[in-house]
């Protein structure tokens, strides 16, 4: 029996050509969390809404198909977000395929995408996207809440809207921008998540599985699992990073996300209302989405004290991003392990001051890394090590330096990236100047795919780099103090999982054709 929905949201799935083989069992499945935000943000004005997560779920496109003529939708939104910085991107190449075959199949509804990559580029998604309808310029919540209010998707209604790029015909209209949701507005028009709309098989949140790390590298420990933000955007303006494109406040062809840098966050009894709902769903593994949450203490603060006097028993297992020179004093340290924080990332990205200083890390270059590092450790609180490879004056002796320092850190968990240009970024328009081959596809922004395609340096080319990065994750992998304290705190299990994931390599298609010239 057809139901008759306002809007059904999609979280696109394209994780097999994302991530190849670490897809079927190691890459994380995350709770969607700007489906689940846009979806209660229209349901709190009472629209009918859903949400399909074709990732979660697996789903075919004509399963994925068949369940939108079953909702019967006035409004198809594609959101266009991830995991990763770089999902906004990547995913768009599931995004698109389904796009372009729910087309196919003369559907007569819109096609509405909101994600990173749309509010980077937004005439260039519908010039080079035939399939796109409509996209949205900043995070889309006053823009999708005015689009269900038309009766007609033309020219004369879509005109009026803000915060939008449209096709007419040939022609791709840029209407004038929208504001996002104001620091005061946020607990009253961003108000929570619709976890109860997300699928499951057997019982709630059991679709969605945390990183191997996160879980101790215990399979058992992956589900029920959940992802959730305390605040939006980031203050600095890292080179390499386009997360504050949600912030976006124009609508300039181009977006450059550091323009947009500015954090909001909902009230701390609010967000502890959300994990209350959580918690009631059995779910004690959480993911604190936000690039800064320990920053400002007047929100966190409160919060991890909210948190830790629900921790009963130490059941909590939640890890958080900040940056290293954020945390340095231990009694910070102390009220976050309290609060059931047991993993911190940190963006160490790399060994070599100059390098962290050529992407605006700001005052980064004061801290003493291991030092940090160290109090980290000493608060039972455990370190993932984000490192990136091939930044603007790396040369192979500063990448060296920045594995050295990894060995160095032996943190229990490690990821390194090699260096991307991703729409938003501010290198993204670098390489756009300086005239850099950019990825031939969509894929090749994942920092895993088969097409995979860094920037390059002054004196590095792309496959040195990618090259560098793949051989320095088996050696970090392989390295034997890392896998003796994985063994020592999580068990020879752990250690197995380690040594059976480090067997898998993945293809890259840069590499392969310097082999073969």
């Amino acid at each position: 029996m057809k139901q008759n929905t306002d809007i059904v949201f999609i979280t696109p799935n394209n994780s097999s050509k994302i991530y190849q083989d670490l897809s079927k069992s190691y890459a994380a499945i995350e709770t969607p969390t700007w489906s689940l935000l846009l979806a209660e943000s229209c349901r709190s004005i009472n629209y009918n809404v859903s949400i399909i997560d074709t990732l979660a779920e697996q789903l075919e496109d004509d399963q994925t198909y068949k369940k939108i003529l079953n909702l019967n939708p006035k409004i198809i939104c594609f959101v266009v977000y991830g995991q990763n910085v770089n999902a906004g991107t990547t995913n768009m190449s599931g995004a698109v395929r389904l796009s372009n075959f729910l087309k196919e199949k003369n559907i007569n509804i819109p096609l509405v995408f909101v994600g990173s990559h749309v509010q980077a580029l937004p005439k260039q998604t519908l010039e080079k996207e035939r399939s796109i309808d409509i996209v949205c310029t900043n995070e889309g919540v006053y823009a999708i809440r005015n689009l269900l209010k038309l009766n007609n998707y033309n020219y004369e209604e879509l005109k009026n809207i803000k915060g939008i790029f449209f096709r007419d015909g040939e022609n791709i209209i840029k209407n004038q921008p929208e504001i996002i949701v104001p620091a005061d507005k946020m607990d009253e028009d961003l108000p929570g998540y619709a976890w109860d709309l997300l699928p499951y098989k057997e019982k709630p949140f059991d679709l969605y599985r945390a990183p191997m790390w996160h879980a101790e590298y215990n399979e058992e420990n992956r589900t029920p699992y959940a992802a959730i933000q305390t605040s939006l955007g980031c203050q600095f303006g890292c080179n390499f990073c386009m997360i504050n494109m949600i912030n976006r406040s124009d609508n300039e062809e181009i977006g450059v996300a550091g323009n947009y840098s500015k954090m909001r966050y909902w009230s701390p009894d609010f967000i502890i209302k959300e994990f209350d709902k959580l918690f009631s769903y059995g779910v004690y593994t959480i993911k604190i989405t936000d690039e800064m949450f320990l920053l400002n203490p007047k929100f966190y603060k409160p919060l991890c004290e909210l948190l830790g006097k629900r921790n009963n028993n130490d059941k909590f297992k939640f890890w958080a991003y900040s940056r290293i020179d954020t945390i340095k004093r231990p009694e910070i340290l102390n009220l976050v392990r309290t609060a059931g924080i047991k993993w911190l990332c940190l963006g160490i990205e790399s060994g070599e001051k100059n390098v962290r200083l050529e992407v605006s890390k700001g005052k980064f270059e004061d801290v003493d890394v291991k030092t940090v590092v160290d109090k980290v450790h000493e608060a039972d609180i455990e370190v993932l090590a984000n490192y990136i490879f091939g930044l603007p004056g790396d040369t192979k002796e500063s990448m060296q330096k920045t594995l050295d320092l990894s060995f160095e850190l032996c943190t229990l968990g490690w990821n390194g990236y090699a260096a991307m240009a991703l729409p938003g970024s501010e290198l993204y328009k670098d390489a756009l100047d300086k005239g850099y081959n950019l990825p031939e596809d969509y894929e090749g922004y994942s920092f895993h795919s088969y097409s995979t395609t860094p920037l390059p340096t002054e004196s590095l080319k792309s496959f040195e780099i990618l090259k560098f990065r793949d051989d320095a994750f088996k050696k970090y992998y392989s390295y034997e103090p890392f896998l003796n304290k994985i063994e020592k705190k999580f068990g020879t299990k752990a250690r197995e999982n380690i040594v059976k994931m480090n067997k898998i390599t993945l293809k890259r298609k840069i590499i392969e054709q310097t082999k073969g010239s």
